[in-house]
């Protein structure tokens, strides 16, 4: 009996021709192993999904702010960059009458508390090649993605405004009951390193242990041994409570990253689903 192109049998003297049986797993003999993410007519579907609760591997350019996914990062680093411009090249009498106007001493925080706490966080005490900006870029991105630009924001003003009043008030009050002398009520502070250290402090409560306490360790050991060198131990003692007030946001923190980590994978679940026509 020959085999026809169509793949039925020759007909024979027995009777009509009987289809073949169809051979459409073989390929040279080994069984066709379908490819994933395609269906049997050959129509590409949706690809392999990472398990439900992992989360996607870290990506190093999610360090860098951007307009669109860090929009606070992002501006408020531009307003940081220009007013170090202006400190770094305008005249110096200018710039000392800008920074004092910007100080969160004891005589601003009564007469206007509001504008000077937020003046005061627009310049970098030391300039664009201070430590504090390198954080300031790096760890508000990082925290930023996390939990949102609103939250961030929340987390950087709080450790920017309770670490300011923690350590301005005990001044107001030695010099009230005459331990400091009256000038110690325009002392000049200024710069956004309490709110970074804030926000070093509740970003820590994001990562893996094995990353979290070594983080804390290290920035908290600088920052412990600038307030031994007494340098400037009232802003020393500034650094430490904000990093502290970072933590305590640890419970909040952590609810707003497991919201935001799960609106994502439900967006991009969604968006990976074959559409339909209409």
């Amino acid at each position: 009996m020959e085999r026809t192109l169509s793949g039925t049998a020759a007909s024979g003297p027995s009777g009509p021709p009987s289809p073949l049986p169809e051979v459409t797993g073989l390929l040279d003999g080994v069984p066709r192993q379908r490819t994933p993410g395609r269906d049997p007519r050959g129509l590409s579907g949706p690809g392999p999904q990472s398990p439900p609760g992992v989360r996607p591997r870290p990506r190093p350019w999610h360090l860098v702010p951007t307009p669109t996914g860090t929009p606070f990062t992002f501006f408020y680093a531009v307003v940081l960059a220009v007013t170090s411009y202006v400190t770094a090249h305008a005249d110096s009498a200018l710039v000392r009458v800008l920074h004092e106007n910007s100080s969160t001493d004891v005589a601003h925080l009564l007469s206007s508390p509001v504008p000077v706490l937020v003046a005061s966080a627009l310049w970098v005490a030391g300039g664009i090649a201070s430590p504090f900006v390198v954080g300031f870029l790096l760890v508000l991105t990082a925290l930023e993605r996390r939990i949102g630009a609103v939250r961030t924001a929340g987390v950087f003003l709080l450790g920017h405004v309770l670490a300011t009043l923690a350590t301005e008030v005990p001044v107001g009050l030695a010099v009230l009951v005459g331990h400091l002398p009256d000038s110690s009520l325009h002392r000049l502070d200024y710069g956004i390193s309490f709110g970074v250290a804030a926000s070093v402090g509740a970003l820590a409560g994001l990562l893996t242990p094995w990353l979290r306490w070594p983080v804390l360790a290290v920035f908290g050991g600088m920052l412990l041994q600038d307030l031994l060198a007494l340098t400037d131990p009232l802003s020393d003692w500034g650094h430490l409570t904000a990093l502290a007030i970072g933590v305590a946001t640890w419970p909040w923190v952590r609810r707003w990253g497991a919201a935001g980590a799960a609106g994502s994978g439900s967006t991009g679940a969604a968006s990976r689903r074959p559409g339909r026509r209409p």
